[in-house]
């Protein structure tokens, strides 16, 4: 089996890169992204494209299955960038799929795909995927999913896999996360247990979170078999203020959601750091997932709970761990952080 994973630099497509070089069905692996890697595994050969400007047919003709992982956070300054690589860039790379007549297309959707729903129980893949009206992020997800509903119709004969995440973490993705969530004056030396005291506790705040490991076990579950549609990946338990205190030995503190809210967006505004108050209103909005599908159908057991995770990438935070991939290297931030102050938190792509 011959696979191409697009945008495979980053936290989930290191991670599928993990599970398949150990996977003796699959032969080899084209690894694209817009920055070659110094990062080298068996069976893995390295491209670059980029999903916007390139001609990807060529690179994936003769593949068995093409992954579809390339996506921008950042620059969250800059939506109609983010647009046009998440949205079009994603279905130009589908439609190359389709004209390269690669059989299978395994695609990296997202939590933030749902429209909001419940936390006090957990919903299926049939919950209405219109995101979260004020998540960039949410939006993109859902039009990805609306476009792929007409994408498959128009390609019956293409097995399509959708995975929606919840919050994926492993320590080997801090930098790449801190820069795309903390920003250049993030504290992470701060980031220990015994020195986290206090959570704040947020009404509705309750959200679910996945290792990267196990998601790279999904993807390659689902190439061998000939599953399709719609898989919930999340692993146990939901983590709400208590929980995490719980973990943390820590006590929780109320915060107002309007406060939360409020400071969320000034402190992007003042550049302070790169991601707006549309990402609280995500975590607070989208449903609590179901995960028996992919359970039963993929025969999928996360082997990391919701604690480990949470551990993991607190970790990897204070270590400053990573990997040789321009999204997650120590390097790709200079020395003290100075290329993300210099290019503007949330105005250029870290």
């Amino acid at each position: 089996m011959r696979v191409v994973i697009l945008g495979a630099t980053g936290n989930v497509g290191t991670s599928v890169l993990r599970s398949l070089q150990m996977e003796e069905k699959v032969d080899s692996v084209l690894g694209l992204a817009r920055r070659l890697p110094g990062l080298r595994m068996p069976k893995v050969e390295w491209a670059t494209a980029d999903v916007v400007r390139d001609d990807l047919v060529p690179h994936f003709r003769g593949a068995d299955a093409v992954v579809l992982l390339a996506w921008l956070i950042q620059p969250s300054r800059d939506l109609n960038k983010l647009w046009m690589t998440n949205v079009e860039g994603t279905m130009r790379a589908a439609r190359a799929a389709a004209e390269a007549g690669v059989p299978s297309l395994l695609y990296a959707s997202s939590v933030g795909a749902y429209s909001p729903g419940p936390k006090d129980r957990a919903v299926d893949e049939s919950w209405p995927t219109g995101g979260v009206p004020t998540s960039y992020y949410a939006r993109h997800k859902a039009e990805v999913e609306r476009r792929l509903d007409h994408f498959e119709s128009q390609n019956p004969g293409m097995r399509v896999v959708r995975f929606r995440q919840a919050l994926v973490f492993k320590k080997e993705s801090a930098e790449g996360q801190r820069r795309l969530f903390g920003g250049p004056l993030f504290p992470s030396f701060l980031a220990r247990p015994n020195l986290i005291n206090l959570v704040p506790e947020i009404q509705g705040l309750r959200s679910q979170v996945i290792h990267s490991y196990d998601v790279g076990e999904a993807y390659r579950l689902a190439l061998l078999n000939e599953a399709h549609g719609a898989f919930n990946l999340a692993t146990e338990p939901v983590l709400d203020p208590q929980e995490i205190g719980r973990i943390l030995n820590a006590r929780t503190v109320s915060v107002p959601v309007q406060l939360a809210r409020a400071g969320a967006r000034l402190s992007w505004q003042l550049r302070l750091q790169p991601v707006p108050e549309g990402w609280l209103d995500l975590a607070l909005n989208v449903p609590i997932m179901d995960t028996t599908r992919a359970r039963q159908e993929l025969g999928w057991t996360p082997q990391y709970d919701a604690g480990e995770t949470l551990l993991d990438i607190l970790q990897g935070f204070r270590t400053k761990a990573s990997l040789d991939t321009p999204p997650l290297a120590r390097g790709t931030s200079g020395p003290f952080r100075i290329r993300e102050l210099l290019t503007g938190v949330g105005r250029r792509e870290p």
